[in-house]
């Protein structure tokens, strides 16, 4: 299933959205959002302010419930699939259970959920071994090789190369984000990635974008 006026929508994903000096393998939780390729509408379609999902995006649903499985350090929190996008929080657990200060700071009045940064990364390759990026990078993989199979298209794109994190800084913040992802399939309509808003103001996303509708 394809939105229309996919012609119309600015791409503009090619530069690293990540902390630069970040350790992404810290303890702590990360609102994560991932795009589809071209902002296809390949996972269902909303109904009655829910998804209704294709094959692809039982798939999609399927991959990211296991996540936990494959790797034993996270645990998945709130989740939604959209037509064309999907959002999720990943908590990442500490194994000396330590609680650390967050860079950009915090909540005030709350107890911080991340580590400070540490020394710059020496290359890409780094950055890449950390267990955020890996979990992620699984993820779309295996979404994307399951999906090709069903559909008979070997190596076509299933997700956009990049994609958007927050690191949540407190309870509060956790709580926002999480009635955020639960509302999303009942805001559909004037959701940004929907085909007709983006046909009737193409737009090139930005990386605090998501944040903003999120009210953070």
């Amino acid at each position: 299933m394809n939105c229309p006026y996919n012609m119309l929508i600015t791409m503009n994903h090619r530069r690293s959205i990540r902390l630069k000096d970040y350790d992404y393998s810290q303890a702590g939780a990360y609102f994560i959002t991932i795009c589809a390729h071209q902002r296809e509408c390949s996972f269902g379609e909303i109904v009655n302010d829910q998804l209704i999902p294709t094959e692809i995006g039982r798939i999609v649903q399927d991959v990211w419930n296991t996540l936990p499985d494959r790797y034993s350090e996270i645990e998945s929190d709130a989740f939604a699939l959209m037509p064309n996008h999907m959002h999720g929080i990943i908590v990442i657990h500490d194994v000396v259970g330590a609680i650390h200060p967050c860079p950009g700071g915090q909540c005030q009045g709350e107890s911080p959920l991340h580590e400070s940064p540490l020394p710059p990364l020496r290359d890409r390759s780094e950055r890449r071994r950390m267990l955020l990026p890996k979990v992620v990078g699984y993820f779309k993989m295996n979404t994307a090789k399951r999906a090709n199979q069903i559909r008979l298209t070997p190596g076509l794109p299933l997700w956009q190369r990049n994609y958007y994190e927050h690191i949540i800084r407190c309870e509060r913040e956790w709580n926002a984000i999480r009635e955020y992802i639960n509302l999303n399939p009942a805001r559909w309509v004037l959701d940004r990635e929907n085909f007709i808003n983006l046909a009737s103001s193409p737009q090139t996303n930005t990386v605090d974008s998501y944040w903003r509708e999120a009210g953070l």
